[in-house]
């Protein structure tokens, strides 16, 4: 796909998002899946970085804020979009927060019982899964304010201004900590493939 073709469908998205937007505010509920559709896909992304395998839940609490507020949004669909993520942003923190205050439960195995282990029927989800711990992994040994620009820059989508209204910062200071997180990682990359290859 080339430049123009690559621009004309972003624009596109955008002008469907924007749409929806207004008819979802309106609360039309058709507007509304439409913004579900939209947008799901990318948000589970970004919070499987953040909270694994309870990025389906935290999406939900999400998507329940969202839906009592968004009368109250007001902008374009890029703008809903960087909102969104504040949200779910939000939200992860504060699973995160209760997670770290549960006290630690007992394993089945301590117990006695056999537990079948989870078999998913779908190698993409699998390999999914793999890539994502992978990117964590080495996201979580940059400084949290690059790891942050990195997640939602990169793996996100959003552009420095968005980025910057969720992390609650300037948009050349979300720049600069996305680059510095990028250079970082290449860093990282460098470093794992000269391992690699010295064990080889």
């Amino acid at each position: 796909m080339d430049t123009d073709t690559e621009a004309e469908v972003e624009v596109d998205a955008g002008s469907d998002l924007t749409a929806a937007v207004e008819c979802a505010r309106g609360g039309d509920q058709d507007g509304f899946s439409a913004l579900f559709r939209l947008v799901q896909p990318k948000l589970l992304g970004y919070l499987r970085t953040m909270v694994g395998e309870e990025a389906e839940d935290v999406a939900a609490d999400a998507w329940l804020q969202i839906s009592r507020d968004i009368g109250e949004f007001r902008g374009d669909g890029p703008a809903f979009r960087g909102w969104v993520r504040a949200v779910a942003r939000n939200r992860a923190i504060d699973h995160l927060r209760r997670v770290r205050s549960r006290p630690q439960g007992v394993s089945w195995e301590v117990c006695g019982v056999e537990v079948a282990p989870l078999v998913r029927d779908s190698a993409e989800v699998v390999m999914d899964s793999l890539a994502t711990a992978c990117v964590m992994s080495l996201i979580r040994q940059l400084p949290v304010d690059q790891g942050e620009a990195v997640l939602l820059r990169v793996l996100v989508g959003l552009d420095s201004p968005e980025a910057g209204r969720v992390l609650g910062k300037q948009a050349g200071a979300v720049r600069m900590a996305a680059h510095r997180g990028l250079r970082g990682l290449a860093g990282q990359l460098d470093s794992a493939c000269g391992v690699a290859a010295a064990a080889a």
